[in-house]
């Protein structure tokens, strides 16, 4: 008897294949139209293939079409099409596929078909939320495990940072005095206690920067050996011994120590009886030993004799040329912001405070150099950095004013190729200045506070020497930034270039598909004609009905444009901007235009399929407010799928726009534009009702 799935029965293929089951995750960082492209795109192909999918959204407006435990129970396989972190703890057992959202909306089919070879995820590990060895990887441009396990740590680290040093930067202004051994608040004052709050701060800085490096590669039991560890680089000298602290480098080692051991340890094959009693006793414990151990033995020990041989070194140096001496003092001071090499040039110009002045003074000026010169980076340009980063940045400068250098580890943390050797730049042009002009202090602390307390002598030049190194920090750090990006955009660009080929072999396809049908060249022009009329009597019925405004208003006749006149996307985006401020809703229109190239410059809004939706959170503008404009030609957006863009949305809202609905329609437009028919009607339409005709199609409940 023939089974309803054997292959020689007439339906029994189909049938087979429509019993796989696939789930989906999109998701983007910075807007939604990716997102819920991607997953119209994913949910179009399997629909045309015969499976089941189910696809869940993570946009602006938060997850949505959420999987359940069933669905996850029930699935074949799971694509994640993200660009940024997906929890995947709940995916374990299954074949995961993890690919850059511009995958799901390029090659949907190629997903499909690879997710089901793809590796088990969580096999033998125990889960996690974002591992590091076990998280697969489809061949798309996901952000590797390593730098997000990275900027995991940064993030949780940065309030570390800034409340603590803000705290002993208000205690010390209020309530310090200089002595000779420094800036010092009484023990039995108020300020002594802020102060103390703030020390805690920072004394817990370290140890989460280094657990939540872990957490991320490893998950919960990695939590205990990354904080540990953390706690040795920040205090090596305190709990073992140690000649010097490995200072934040050190604690970017245990965290992804701790997160790669826990890893390899979940790989050992244990009894079933032990399993239960892994994760929460043998996998912390052996971690701990593992990390703790290797630290104090293997990293300490080197670390102790390099910084006594270079203490050793730099009290030579004492005697030679004053300029050199300080560009050394200020690389060093800048390199690890209060690490080992910090504080050794630190401690050098302390033991001579009596005997030579001038070798402190080369390092006070550099000590703020860091914080100031990272926060005047934000500052200059701002498009380079995050909002949690420009907000880091106004309390780093804060904290460069006091002398806390440990107000630039965030950038030197998130970004050390380029923040580090812009900061020893900077530095070094402090320290060199300050040992030519001869600058003395007295107390064993930097930047511009002790020169309010009276601790320098050379004011003038000190503050020169200030100023020159925060400039060609801030100058160095975003010139070697937009560098990195642009060479990334370069090969993203080659990387478009390679995928070319594939995309006019689809071209062909659907152009031989066209050639294979009967519709002959006059039935075309027909169909043609009918298209053009439809989207007529649309816009006769539909514009009049809503008024002259779709989209819930946020879209009008004011703010359409058959036909762009500019031929590049700067233009575009300018031309458009200058549609929406007809409205009156714009209140700077080179606001609005600059905040729009600065999100094309996180990553093009250029979507495929002949589709680009710039959109802008600004206080530009007063209200929701969208604009549509067609191109003939297509302007180059640098899309995904290399297509010009000849249909352009404009979108843009302040800064805190209220509620979520314009991100809901953003939704159900970026949707809707994945139907092949209304993007044609839409070319069609003769003018602006006709356009608002066919956009009310788009339902907004």
């Amino acid at each position: 008897m023939t089974s309803p799935a054997d292959p020689h029965t007439g339906g029994g293929a189909v049938e087979q294949q429509k019993k796989l089951r696939l789930l989906a995750v999109t998701a983007c960082p910075t807007g939604i139209a990716h997102t819920y492209m991607a997953a119209e795109k994913l949910q179009q192909a399997a629909d045309d293939l015969g499976i089941d999918m189910k696809v869940e959204t993570q946009g602006s407006i938060g997850a949505e079409n959420v999987l359940t435990d069933n669905d996850v129970k029930n699935a074949d396989g799971i694509i994640i099409a993200a660009d940024k972190d997906v929890d995947r703890a709940r995916f374990i057992g299954k074949r995961v596929l993890s690919v850059g959202v511009s995958e799901g909306i390029s090659h949907p089919e190629q997903l499909i078909e690879q997710v089901r070879s793809a590796p088990v995820h969580g096999s033998g590990s125990g889960g996690g939320s974002e591992p590091g060895a076990g998280a697969p990887s489809g061949g798309g441009k996901e952000r590797s495990a390593a730098y997000k396990a990275l900027m995991n740590g940064v993030s949780f680290m940065i309030p570390f940072v800034v409340v603590g040093g803000l705290l002993i930067a208000v205690s010390l202004a209020i309530g310090g005095h200089t002595t000779p051994d420094g800036i010092e608040i009484p023990k039995d004052s108020f300020w002594f206690d802020i102060n103390a709050l703030g020390g805690l701060g920072f004394k817990l800085m370290l140890p989460i920067f280094s657990g939540y490096i872990a957490f991320a590669l490893g998950d919960r039991p990695a939590l205990v050996p990354g904080m540990i560890g953390g706690f040795l680089a920040y205090d090596g000298v305190g709990i073992y011994g140690a000649d010097a602290n490995a200072g934040f480098l050190g604690a970017i080692a245990t965290g992804f120590l701790a997160g790669y051991v826990v890893l390899w340890i979940r790989k050992v094959k244990v009894p079933k009886f032990v399993q239960p009693i892994m994760p929460i006793i043998v996998v912390p414990i052996v971690s701990t030993l593992v990390v703790g151990l290797f630290f104090v033995y293997v990293i300490g020990t080197p670390i102790s004799w390099v910084f006594t041989h270079l203490t050793s070194w730099l009290n030579g140096m004492t005697g030679s040329s004053a300029v050199v001496l300080g560009a050394i003092i200020g690389l060093m001071i800048a390199f690890d912001m209060g690490g080992p090499v910090n504080k050794t040039a630190f401690l050098v110009g302390t033991g001579l405070i009596g005997t030579n002045n001038a070798v402190m003074g080369m390092a006070a000026p550099a000590i703020p150099v860091m914080p100031l010169g990272q926060g005047l980076a934000t500052l200059l340009r701002r498009k380079l950095y995050t909002k949690q980063e420009q907000d880091t940045g106004i309390a780093a400068m804060f904290m460069g004013f006091f002398g806390i250098s440990e107000g630039a580890i965030p950038f030197a943390a998130a970004r050390p190729a380029q923040v580090i050797p812009a900061n020893m730049l900077g530095g070094a042009v402090a320290g060199a200045i300050a040992g030519l002009t001869g600058v003395e202090d007295s107390v064993p602390h930097g930047g511009p506070i002790v020169a309010v307390f009276t601790a320098i002598s050379g004011v003038p030049m000190f503050f020169v020497a200030i100023v020159a190194g925060v400039a060609v920090t801030a100058l160095a750090t975003n010139a070697l930034i937009e560098l990195t990006q642009r060479r990334e955009e370069a090969r993203s660009r080659r990387g478009v270039a390679g995928e070319a080929a594939a995309e006019q072999v689809r071209e062909d396809r659907a152009v031989d598909a066209g050639a294979g049908t009967d519709v002959d060249a006059g039935a075309s022009a027909d169909a043609g004609a009918d298209v053009g009329a439809d989207a007529g009597a649309i816009a006769d019925a539909d514009a009049g009905a809503t008024g002259g405004e779709v989209l819930s208003g946020y879209l009008t006749a004011q703010t359409v444009k058959v036909e762009l006149e500019a031929r590049d996307k700067e233009a575009a985006i300018r031309e458009m901007a200058g549609l929406l401020a007809a409205t009156g809703k714009v209140t700077d229109v080179e606001g609005l235009v600059r905040t729009a190239l600065r999100r094309e410059e996180q990553g093009t809004t250029g979507l495929g399929e002949e589709i680009a939706i710039p959109h802008a959170k600004t206080d530009a503008v007063t209200s929701p407010v969208v604009g549509f404009a067609r191109s003939a030609e297509g302007i180059e957006w640098g899309s995904l799928d290399g297509t010009k863009a000849r249909l352009v949305f404009m979108i843009s809202v302040p800064e805190a726009a209220a509620g979520d609905e314009h991100l809901r329609i953003l939704a159900l437009l970026s949707r809707k534009l994945m139907d092949a028919g209304f993007r044609e009607r839409l070319l069609a339409a003769a003018d602006a009702g006709a356009v608002l005709g066919v956009l009310a199609e788009v339902e907004v409940e």
